[in-house]
């Protein structure tokens, strides 16, 4: 059950995108951009600082309350939700937990008052869930880092004030580093098209000898192999908010069509063959929603616990509930076209644009072939655990 408070943070975040997210969408697709203002709105309205302590000028949210109002957001426009995502959770997350107090005190403010937004640079050309198969280096240099490498697939990573970068710091050992963007040997490469969220900044991007002091690595040089495992978690449990956002609004744009759209002399919304579409459309959906924050509450608890391991550990609840929301968003748009008819397939039309944004939820983070590899996995370590 939602707390009240919860029940009203949802209304406030699905008000700021039915006013500041949905007017846009379409636009924002079309240009294949989002404009700066809408970061400023973001941060005035709290939305960049969910995660970080109000110590440090956030809201503090536990993680439920933050999927909940991202999965608003993403009812409103996928590309702005997978930006604050980003910014929210494999970034500001990870200064949270494995920074030093001086990290913090220097970037956590600055992320909560949209006074720079955070990138995550973790895949590479020849890896991408594979994170130990990484190939970008950190070389000891006097008291610094040299880094050299290139990244792939950086959301925000060309509007980007600080980077959550990993590298290789030895031959079986990563390190995660805050880089910063202006830095000699940082360079952006062109934006990638994509199918869907065109709006989001995904480029790739180069390190030729980009050199960072020693209060650049986050956390102990050898465990970045376990923080980017973290951020995958956390950020599997955010894109599964953001699959669910995108099949809410797929839903309700094909159920009102259904009401409106009338053939042989009645709405179509009476034809058995269209309310099976929605039945099944908010079974899969309701089912995405409740296993998003049965993970949300599983990584709130194996931050004291450490509970990570096996079906009831929070890797596999996050690759469970990304796997779900992602299958029931790209389901749903589907349908939703279908029941559209021809004028789905129409770009004037919202419904396409949802099936494209959804795809990504299916791929990013993790494809649903690494998923279900994974969950597989903690099954299978569950059932050699009875039997030893």
């Amino acid at each position: 059950m939602l707390t009240d408070e919860q029940k009203e943070l949802q209304a406030l975040a699905r008000d700021f995108a039915n006013a500041e997210l949905r007017p846009k969408t379409a636009e924002w697709d079309e240009r294949r951009d989002l404009d700066d203002e809408v970061f400023e709105k973001l941060a005035e309205s709290g939305f960049l600082g969910m995660l970080v302590p109000e110590e440090h000028g956030g809201l503090g949210f536990d993680l439920a309350t933050y999927v909940l109002v991202l999965e608003e957001l993403a009812w409103g426009d996928a590309a702005v939700a997978l930006s604050v995502s980003i910014h929210n959770g494999p970034v500001a997350g990870l200064i949270v937990r494995y920074g030093t107090q001086e990290q913090k005190s220097e970037w956590l403010p600055r992320l909560a008052s949209g006074q720079c937004l955070g990138a995550f640079a973790l895949s590479e050309p020849d890896a991408g869930s594979d994170a130990s198969s990484i190939t970008s280096t950190a070389a000891r240099d006097g008291d610094g880092w040299r880094i050299d490498g290139e990244k792939r697939w950086v959301t925000n990573g060309a509007r980007a004030g600080v980077v959550a970068l990993f590298a290789r710091t030895g031959d079986d050992a990563l390190g995660l580093f805050l880089v910063t963007p202006d830095a000699d040997g940082y360079s952006v490469g062109e934006r990638e098209k994509t199918l869907g969220l065109r709006a989001s900044q995904t480029v790739s991007v180069r390190l030729d000898g980009v050199q960072v002091g020693a209060d650049a690595l986050l956390g102990a040089p050898g465990e970045g192999l376990q923080y980017a495992l973290d951020a995958l978690d956390l950020g599997r449990i955010g894109v599964a908010a953001q699959a669910v956002g995108i099949g809410r609004a797929a839903l309700e744009h094909a159920t009102r069509y259904a009401l409106e759209r009338e053939q042989f002399g009645m709405p179509i919304a009476r034809f058995g063959a269209m309310q099976a579409k929605l039945a099944d459309a908010i079974q899969r959906l309701s089912g995405g929603h409740a296993l998003t924050l049965e993970a949300a509450e599983a990584w709130q608890m194996g931050q004291s616990n450490g509970a990570r391991q096996g079906v009831a550990g929070v890797t596999a609840k996050a690759a469970i509930a990304k796997l779900a929301a992602s299958q029931a968003a790209s389901f749903t748009a589907d349908e939703a076209i279908q029941i559209f008819g021809g004028y789905g397939y129409m770009r004037h039309y919202p419904v396409e644009k949802l099936l494209r944004d959804a795809k990504g939820a299916e791929i990013y983070e993790g494809t649903n072939e690494i998923l279900r590899r994974i969950i597989a996995g903690e099954i299978l370590r569950d059932a050699g655990d009875r039997n030893s």
